[in-house]
């Protein structure tokens, strides 16, 4: 059997077995058992999750630069000061409470777990944001992104057990690296937020089917949007839901500029969106490429004047930080954003397949109609599907960028 087919029979499978409440919320389906906890395994000394390189893709990412108090990077860090949480700050600084959010979010989760696993008992941390320079180079607590760790009351027989509660807790790294300490660390948040998948900024506007523009941010389900189908025509297409939606996270987006007509698009690197070698090609033939892929001299569609469409050449491709992260999908797999044509889809270079494993939300919507206010967060039907992706598809299908958050 293809691969596109065995991915859409499975997906098929996993909705009719997946209970509906999933992406609505707490809850469970009547009649349905609960699952004991899962039994938590804690790592053992100088092992290390994931078993990658600390600044590796997989793991952590590379180190970005050390952040001083006179930096402009100095605002990426925020303070710590959740009561739940002991802090050393052996400088008198407040260095140790410095951090970046996505490490402050990672570290308030694990305060919760600890009081959980061991009632009266708190985190504490020995190690936060180091400015003094007394770690090796390029060390990531130089960014704020690393912090070490032990359990208020030191009792190493605990230690195994919190490394493992970190790994549960998000953070992107957990090294049982000392029998003094576990240390942690995070990504980036640029790089955190370019691997939730393909993107637009929230204030990107759609075009609704009454002409009114919006923000992404505002759209419904069931609201019909201006897109484009499979002939290259111009259509409105049923909003059916985010497939990823992250209204706080600082991301990084590509800013592809065109002129003639004049059009700026805004959308993270791994997504797609149609683009051609020529002005001469139809619509129909424009190729679903990556954000990060397209370079000055290649065509992209936009909206004309008249509601049509036509080639656009890209005159500039810029790199530019944002606050909220969406990604609509309609029915038809495409949508019109800020007047350039792009896909719903990310992380595969596979239009036709992306459309096709999403048939199966289709007809859910379809059947069962709009569903509630969705919470942030990647789509579970979303992520289903690319962990069922990564079993079928050869590695190099995906954009590298979206690979290792996907997974976590």
């Amino acid at each position: 059997m293809k691969p596109a087919r065995l991915l859409l029979l499975l997906s098929g499978y996993a909705l009719l077995l997946a209970p509906a409440v999933r992406g609505c919320g707490p809850g469970r389906v009547v009649g349905s058992r609960r699952r004991p906890p899962r039994k938590l395994i804690p790592l053992a000394y100088k092992q290390f999750s994931p078993n990658v390189p600390e600044k590796t893709l997989g793991a952590s990412g590379r180190y970005e630069g050390k952040i001083a108090r006179n930096s402009e990077r100095f605002k990426e860090l925020t303070p710590n000061y959740n009561p739940d949480i002991i802090f050393k700050d052996e400088e008198n600084t407040g260095a140790d409470r410095l951090m970046t959010q996505r490490c402050k979010d990672r570290l308030n989760s694990l305060a919760i777990s600890v009081m959980n696993q061991w009632p009266g008992v708190k985190l504490r941390v020995t190690e936060g944001w180091d400015e003094d320079g007394h770690h090796s180079e390029e060390s990531l607590h130089y960014e704020g992104r690393a912090v070490d760790i032990t359990t208020s009351d030191r009792d190493r027989n605990k230690y195994g057990m919190l490394a493992r509660l970190a790994v549960e807790a998000g953070f992107d790294w957990v090294y049982y690296e000392s029998k003094a300490h576990i240390h942690c660390s995070v990504k980036s948040e640029h790089s955190a937020a370019a691997k939730t998948g393909g993107c637009f900024p929230g204030r990107a506007l759609a075009t609704l089917e009454d002409g009114v523009r919006t923000p992404l941010w505002a759209l419904r389900p069931g609201q019909r949007v201006l897109a484009m189908d499979e002939a290259g025509r111009p259509t409105y297409s049923d909003f059916l839901a985010f497939l990823d939606k992250e209204p706080r996270a600082l991301t990084s987006f590509h800013v592809i500029e065109t002129r003639e007509p004049l059009r700026r698009l805004v959308l993270t690197p791994t997504h797609l969106l149609f683009v051609a070698q020529n002005s001469s090609a139809p619509a129909a033939r424009f190729r679903p490429t990556f954000a990060s892929r397209v370079r000055p001299g290649h065509f992209v569609l936009v909206v004309a004047g008249g509601g049509g469409l036509q080639p656009a050449e890209v005159v500039a491709v810029r790199d530019r930080r944002d606050v909220g992260a969406y990604a609509p999908l309609t029915r038809h797999g495409t949508l019109v954003v800020d007047g350039v044509v792009a896909s719903c889809f990310a992380l595969v270079q596979e239009q036709h397949l992306a459309q096709l494993a999403f048939w199966p939300l289709r007809l859910y919507h379809s059947l069962v109609g709009w569903p509630g206010v969705q919470g942030d967060g990647v789509h579970w039907y979303s992520g289903l599907l690319y962990r069922l992706g990564r079993l079928l598809l050869p590695p190099d299908s995906f954009h590298p960028l979206g690979v290792p958050q996907m997974e976590s």
